[in-house]
């Protein structure tokens, strides 16, 4: 079992006592320090490692730094819901293990995905040897303390595995989310005493819907003392003209060197659909701004060497061809659309599930 980390607690921030004021001065003063730079500059949203030396890179594939945590994990990482799409069992486990053998090391899961399914084939394409190339993430949904232990426990089981790198909240998409979450018996209480007993190494949280939820999130864990060691939200060429993720939410994640996990970069393929960029395209203004991770869903092996090349040929971007981007999904971007996880119910499995938060 590998050691647990220190307990991802700011000792600065804890000294002085972040207040909400606070908070909302950092957030403010991050967001226009980035505006002032100019969004477009690559020296403003080009990742810090985006000139990765190629010692420090597996098969091509760079490497990036999770934040506060130091590790080192792949600028691409498998999504895992599309894991458990496949018919046959063994062409996921064939996926999962041509990414780890060609550089990549980042694997996403969560408890919910494909009814436990999604983690059932992950765990068995970790074996022979495989959980050691992994850095594994997965995530869980209940708020409650009894709840996510239970979830925590039952994810070790099907992922076959003594410990989860990093552990994440799911679905942080409602207010009323955080205070949940951190309240006495609630679930970070459950996240806290696993990461205590070896059984999971990181904590983080997840959300697609509103970048203000985020900030309420990270508001609620510095008022408690507590820094997550990472966020995952969309990044994509439509999230950055609608309620954006990349303009709130980011500046203040790296502000606090809190891991960048970004997500959705073709907007689970509706972007794809409006016809206005293609998918490298999309993976490649992802891979530009500051993440450590760029989680991308694999359901083919031909979709997953397309993120492979994309990472391998990814060079920083200039303020050029960022524009030149954005410019293509503009217009399509206005209203949120097609970005229905931001504008509609279609990807809350909480909503649609609540027992799950129990």
């Amino acid at each position: 079992m590998k050691n647990p980390s220190p307990e991802p607690v700011n000792q600065k921030e804890n000294n002085e006592g972040l207040t909400r004021r606070r908070f909302l001065e950092t957030t403010v003063g991050t967001t226009v320090a980035s505006a002032m730079a100019g969004s477009l500059l690559p020296s403003a949203h080009a990742p810090s490692d985006a000139h990765v030396a190629i010692a420090d890179a597996k098969n091509g594939i760079p490497y990036r730094t999770l934040g506060n945590t130091g590790e080192r994990v792949s600028s691409v990482g498998v999504g895992g819901f599309h894991i458990g799409m496949q018919r046959d069992e063994q062409e996921s486990i064939r996926i999962i293990r041509t990414a780890l053998d060609e550089g990549i090391n980042f694997l996403d899961n969560c408890w919910d995905y494909n009814g436990g399914t999604s983690e059932i084939r992950m765990g068995n394409a970790l074996q022979d040897g495989y959980r050691q190339k992994a850095f594994l993430m997965t995530k869980i949904d209940s708020h409650t303390k009894q709840g996510a232990a239970s979830q925590i426990n039952e994810s070790l089981r099907r992922l076959q595995t003594d410990h989860i790198d990093l552990l994440q909240f799911h679905e942080v998409i409602r207010d009323t989310d955080p205070e949940a979450i951190f309240a006495p018996n609630g679930a970070l209480e459950a996240a806290v005493a696993a990461k205590q007993q070896g059984k999971i190494r990181y904590i983080g949280f997840t959300g697609h819907k509103s970048p203000q939820i985020h900030l309420k999130m990270l508001h609620t864990a510095f008022a408690h003392r507590f820094t997550f060691n990472s966020v995952q939200m969309p990044l994509n060429l439509m999230d950055a003209h609608y309620d954006s993720f990349e303009k709130l939410v980011l500046p203040v994640l790296v502000a606090h060197n809190i891991g960048v996990l970004g997500m959705k970069p073709m907007g689970d393929g509706l972007i794809l659909q409006t016809k206005t960029v293609e998918a490298v395209e999309c993976l490649q203004y992802a891979l530009n701004l500051p993440t450590s991770v760029v989680i991308t869903g694999c359901d083919s092996v031909a979709i997953l060497q397309q993120a492979l090349q994309t990472a391998r040929t990814f060079r920083p971007l200039s303020q050029e061809q960022v524009a030149a981007l954005l410019a293509k999904t503009e217009k399509s971007a206005q209203t949120g659309e097609h970005e229905l996880y931001k504008t509609a119910h279609n990807f809350d499995g909480t909503i649609q599930n609540p027992q799950w938060l129990d």
